[in-house]
């Protein structure tokens, strides 16, 4: 019994009246409709900006990165439901695993960056902050703010899961709403993942919309602060990003687009090599997951030519075992396409690639297992292999979006960086080799035109995550044909939906915008120390001149039998005058010791443990005879709204410590992170 879907616009589902069919891919049986009624795309911007907006930004970077990690824990509690839909859009339980729970996986991921990389609140201060002047009463920074405006998503049809929430992910945690827009063919799955995701009450109201079927007009209704996010063909992507209202407006417009991504085996590696395999094995994997159906999938193999044949046989046999059919067959290993219409768009594309060129694999007889397959979307695995590779373009300009790859033999390490270059901008390349050197004069070379590199070889092949899996915290995005943009990144993707400005002014002036202690900025000396404070009485200023220490000889001696640091600059008194100090020094390490004694509160209170240094620099020397005092000062408070095993809460506290010596100039610069108690 099929269904009709909906879309939620405004905070409300809409769709009642049955549309387009769309069939399962394993028997052709429809299983859900589109909707008939028209969207209201002005209707769908103004809730977003009047309530999408202000509920996003009522709460702070480290508040939408708790949401974000309980929403991944929902959506893993209800991942059978979606996997049972996904087996329509051809699916295996691998596939489908990499579409769900990679996933969440994403939104786990984006949790934790916002958690460890963000502060709290809605600005990030990229400093460091720059003086400006000479007497440092001037000075410049960078901030990044929420945009405000609306993030629209437009994904493939290929991750119907995973394109929604790797997107949805940075956008979210930036504070901006989405309006989410999958491909038709399996937005049955898309819209689930909605429904759950709302469901979980976890989303503010007008943070996320969905869009079954076409965008209409809503690209011509975006302003300059809104973001289009793209991820389907390099025409459609050309089509998008030239429309009249995003040139006019200067909308950012990022692209992430099929492209023809090859595989390369270095000139080192033989048949009774291990990393052999391991090319025969990728290569494999990236024509079958997904049916092929990936836009970081192997397009083109590039194989020294006198291992050309070796590798065509050994490929030829492994794909002989590929079992294809209805996924919930006991042993099959590669389902369906997403559509007929894709089965046919393969089908044109292989033949258009087959003329002159020599099918390796692709069985005529093809007949996919299972009951009622021969009304499903399947396509065999194809393996080309075209022997003139220099003047056959169609290889480097025709991609068959499915189990397709073409073989192709280089000459020397140069051809074969020049026929990867030949795809014009690919999402990843892989080079297989055992030689350092290979890698270490082709990854350079192909960086130009590839937005992931892989060096596979047979020390990373344990715990690679392979050549086509996009990782949260890695750009995933290519130049040219692939797109020009990046998604993920980690942090990168979030601030791709962030606003980036220059503040210039005084340094309290910076301190009070950034909500971050700007040196030379005033701050604030009281009886108590800032280390008996707790976290919520901490505030950013909050300094302390510590008493001064003279470093003397024996300072030197003994922190030297301490840490076995016998350099010469700190013992030989010779050595150290010829050297460009002139004399004997102490040790970087023991200035930084000496500092904390100076400023450290021993006793118990709640300051709970130092994990860690920023930014240290040791700026001038410290000699026999020198003074040194500390300041430390609040610059930065982090509150991750987290507590002990025995429920206190805890804040994560950065504090700007600057050693000087007698003549008051700089000596040691850094911050020191702790995490500090709040009241019980």
């Amino acid at each position: 019994m099929s269904s009709t879907l909906q879309s939620l616009i405004a905070g409300r589902w809409l769709g009642r009246e049955a549309a387009q069919p769309l069939k399962s891919a394993i028997n052709g049986r429809t299983v859900f409709h589109t909707h008939a009624e028209a969207i209201d795309f002005g209707e769908a911007l103004a809730h977003a900006r009047a309530q999408g907006l202000p509920s996003l930004l009522a709460l702070d970077f480290q508040q939408r990165a708790a949401r974000l990690k309980a929403l991944a824990a929902y959506l893993t509690e209800r991942k059978e439901q979606l996997y049972a839909i996904s087996a329509h859009t051809g699916a295996t339980r691998a596939d489908g695993w990499i579409d769900i729970e990679g996933g969440t996986g994403t939104l786990y991921a984006y949790a934790s960056i916002g958690s460890n990389e963000l502060p709290s609140g809605n600005l990030v201060h990229e400093g460091p902050a720059m003086p400006l002047g000479k007497k440092g009463g001037f000075a410049g920074t960078h901030i990044l703010v929420p945009r405000g405006g609306v993030a629209v998503h437009i994904n493939a049809f290929n991750f119907p899961v995973w394109g929604l929430l790797e997107k949805f992910a940075p956008s979210f945690l930036a504070g901006m709403p989405c309006i989410a827009k999958p491909a038709t063919a399996t937005s049955y799955l898309t819209e689930a993942a909605v429904r759950m995701m709302m469901e979980s009450g976890l989303l503010p109201e007008g943070s996320l919309q969905l869009v079954i079927g076409s965008t209409g007009d809503l690209l011509d209704r975006l302003e300059g602060q809104d973001v289009v996010t793209f991820t389907g063909s390099a025409d459609t992507a050309a089509k998008l990003r030239s429309r009249k209202n995003i040139i006019e407006r200067s909308i950012p417009f990022n692209a992430e687009a099929d492209s023809l991504n090859c595989a390369i085996l270095g000139p080192d590696v033989t048949p009774d090599d291990e990393e052999f395999d391991l090319f025969v094995k990728e290569v494999a994997r990236e024509m079958t997951v997904k049916a092929g159906q990936k836009c970081t999938a192997i397009r083109r193999a590039i194989v020294p030519a006198a291992q050309i044949d070796a590798v065509a046989r050994r490929l030829a046999d492994r794909l002989a075992k590929v079992v294809v059919g209805d996924p919930n067959v006991e042993g099959v290993r590669m389902g369906a396409l997403a559509s007929r219409d894709q089965q046919r768009d393969v089908a044109e594309r292989v033949a258009q690639l087959g003329a002159g060129n020599e099918i390796v694999y692709g069985p005529k007889d093809f007949a996919p297992v299972g009951d009622g397959t021969a009304d499903g979307a399947f396509f065999a695995p194809t393996l080309l292999l075209c022997r003139d590779p220099g003047s056959n373009a169609a290889v480097h300009d025709v991609e068959a979006f499915g189990p397709v790859s073409t073989l192709m033999p280089y000459g020397d390490l140069d051809e074969a960086i020049a026929l990867a270059a030949r795809g014009r901008g690919s999402l990843v390349a892989t080079l297989v080799t055992h030689d350092p050197k290979v890698a270490a004069r082709t990854i350079p070379a192909m960086a130009a035109w590839h937005g992931r590199l892989l060096v596979l070889d047979r020390a990373a092949a344990a715990e690679s995550t392979g050549h086509g899996s996009p990782l949260p915290v890695l750009k995933h995005g290519g130049p040219g044909r692939a797109g020009g943009g990046e998604e993920l990144g980690g942090a990168r993707a979030v601030k791709h939906y962030l606003q980036r400005a220059a503040v210039q002014g005084s340094p309290s002036m910076l301190s009070a915008v950034t909500g971050e202690h700007v040196r030379g900025a005033a701050v604030r000396e009281g009886n108590v120390h800032p280390f008996r404070k707790h976290f919520e009485d901490l505030a950013i200023g909050d300094s302390l001149l510590t008493h001064r220490r003279t470093v003397g000889e024996a300072d030197i001696v003994a922190f030297g039998g301490i840490s076995g640091d016998y350099f010469y600059m700190h013992f030989d008194e010779i050595a150290a005058k010829e050297s460009p100090f002139g004399k004997r020094i102490a040790h970087g390490y023991f200035v930084l010791s000496a500092a904390a004694g100076l400023f450290v509160s021993p006793a118990p209170g709640p300051v709970l443990a130092n994990y860690g240094l920023d930014t240290l620099r040791f700026v001038k020397p410290v000699g026999i005879g020198d003074t040194i005092r500390a300041r430390l000062t609040c610059k930065r408070k982090i509150d991750r709204n987290k507590k002990d095993a025995q429920g206190v809460g805890q804040g994560v506290v950065a504090w700007d410590v600057e050693v000087t010596n007698q003549a008051d100039e700089l000596v040691a610069s850094y911050d020191i992170l702790t995490l500090v108690a709040k009241r019980s």
